[in-house]
């Protein structure tokens, strides 16, 4: 029997890449998302196989029934990647609006804990029992961009996230790891490559990017990993970037 495996935020960037790598990896691939055209065509591009479903993870009755929805179509979940996640407008902190904050957080945060929650209920049932989760951390949460904190927080929540999945997921054989990823090539970094973006001395300069196929790969290897072995943490980013000693 094939893996099933549920990409959230599938539409496009890197859900879009990660979906289509795991169908190639024989994994039976489940892509939710937001926006029904994006989606319908990510679905096409990773294969017959692969189904799309509609859902806003920051809503718990849409979560519920995206699960329902594989829980009665495939009767397990072998994989989810937590990749759904919104950033926040470039302003000062103190002029940021309550509610491109709540965006951020209850997307990143909040979306991200109730797939887990839904996931671990089939998980922990299912024979084979088990599973892997992915969550799609950030370079961000330790190392901050100028004017970022609701994405940063939330990225640093995601981390607390990961590392309870990992160990109250132990004693099920549900493994839990986290991929931060930085200057992936796509929408939402369309600025690096033109525009530029802020830096901390307040300058503003173009940033390499790398394509997203590097990330779906090793979002397929994870993946691809026995549930006995786990990489808790992995960072993947354009060699030359301004990361370490950012700050």
């Amino acid at each position: 029997m094939s893996r099933v495996a549920l990409v959230t935020g599938a539409g496009s960037g890197i859900g879009r890449a990660s979906a289509v790598a795991l169908a190639r990896a024989d994994f039976t691939v489940v892509l939710s998302g937001r926006r029904r055209e994006q989606l319908d065509l990510a679905a096409e591009e990773a294969g017959p196989e692969a189904v799309a479903v509609m859902c806003d993870v920051r809503d718990p009755t849409s979560v519920s029934a995206l699960f329902a929805e594989i829980d009665t179509r495939f009767g397990r979940l072998d994989l989810l990647f937590n990749n759904a996640g919104v950033g926040a407008p470039a302003v000062p902190l103190e002029d940021l609006d309550l509610e491109a904050w709540r965006a951020v957080v209850e997307t990143n945060v909040t979306g991200a804990f109730l797939c887990t929650q839904a996931a671990f209920r089939i998980m922990k049932r299912q024979t084979p029992r088990g599973g892997r989760i992915i969550n799609n951390g950030s370079i961000s949460a330790s190392s901050p961009r100028p004017l970022s904190a609701p994405y940063t927080a939330a990225k640093h929540a995601v981390t607390g996230l990961t590392k309870s999945t990992s160990l109250d997921g132990r004693a099920y054989d549900i493994a839990c790891g986290q991929i931060d990823i930085g200057n992936a090539e796509t929408e939402l970094t369309e600025p690096m490559r033109t525009t530029g973006v802020l830096q901390p001395d307040g300058r503003r300069r173009r940033e390499p990017t790398i394509d997203v196929d590097h990330v779906a790969r090793a979002v397929v290897y994870m993946a691809t990993l026995p549930l006995d072995a786990n990489v808790q943490f992995m960072t993947v980013m354009a060699t030359q970037m301004p990361f370490a000693g950012r700050g």
